[in-house]
């Protein structure tokens, strides 16, 4: 699991970087929230750690430009900013958590745990339905008991329906979660994805919302 983690206290950086690295996930540390704005448009990440008041772009204001850009990767804010203005700004921002410092690592511990359930980040496997899932250490589709290979994008395209499934998802979101800076699909290539994974999972799988996106049906 990739996390990404802004936090301009080299010092506190460091002792989170050890502490994540330890439980086994794979930590980028960036220092100034430009730089993690770009680093969020070269890489996709499974979970970011914001500190609020960083240099040249805040917390808040990269989470602000990242949900504009339909970036939906979830963020918990570090903070010692503590009143009801804050916490209420944060959320309305966008983020899923806050975490006011200084904090204790169990604490940040049952954070992260907590939003790895909600949002299903380390399963081994990702449900579908009764019968199939993504095996997501091997990107195999599992279907009816027989394993079927995917390319990377269908793969990534099937996880990213299934983590958002009660929601309608618009072209622009799908190819912000899916696709580096610099990739942008065509429309025809992206329904020729969604055609893929139909012709895996059944017709019914994706509906088609004319005008707005797409939404998948389990």
């Amino acid at each position: 699991m990739n996390i990404l983690l802004l936090e301009d206290d080299v010092i506190l950086s460091e002792i989170l970087c050890e502490h994540l690295s330890e439980k086994g996930f794979v930590v980028s540390a960036v220092y100034d929230g430009e730089e993690a704005y770009e680093m969020i448009l070269k890489e996709r990440y499974d979970l970011m750690l914001l500190d609020v008041n960083v240099p040249l772009l805040s917390g808040f204001e990269l989470l602000k430009l990242l949900k504009e850009q339909h970036i939906t990767t979830p963020a918990i804010f570090i903070t010692s900013l503590d009143s009801a203005h804050d916490l209420k700004k944060g959320f309305d921002f966008g983020c899923d958590d806050y975490l006011k410092k200084p904090f204790e690592l169990l604490e940040l511990d049952a954070r992260i745990e907590h939003l790895i359930k909600v949002y299903n980040l380390d399963a081994a496997h990702m449900k579908i339905d009764s019968q199939n899932y993504l095996d997501m250490s091997t990107y195999e589709l599992v279907k009816d008991g027989q394993k079927i290979k995917l390319s990377k994008k269908d793969f990534e395209i099937i996880r990213y329906f299934l983590s958002q499934k009660d929601r309608i998802i618009s072209h622009d979101e799908l190819v912000a979660n899916i696709w580096l800076d610099g990739e942008v699909p065509s429309d025809a290539t992206l329904r020729t994805y969604i055609k893929n994974i139909r012709a895996h999972l059944g017709r019914d799988f994706i509906t088609t919302v004319k005008g707005v996106g797409y939404r998948v049906n389990i």
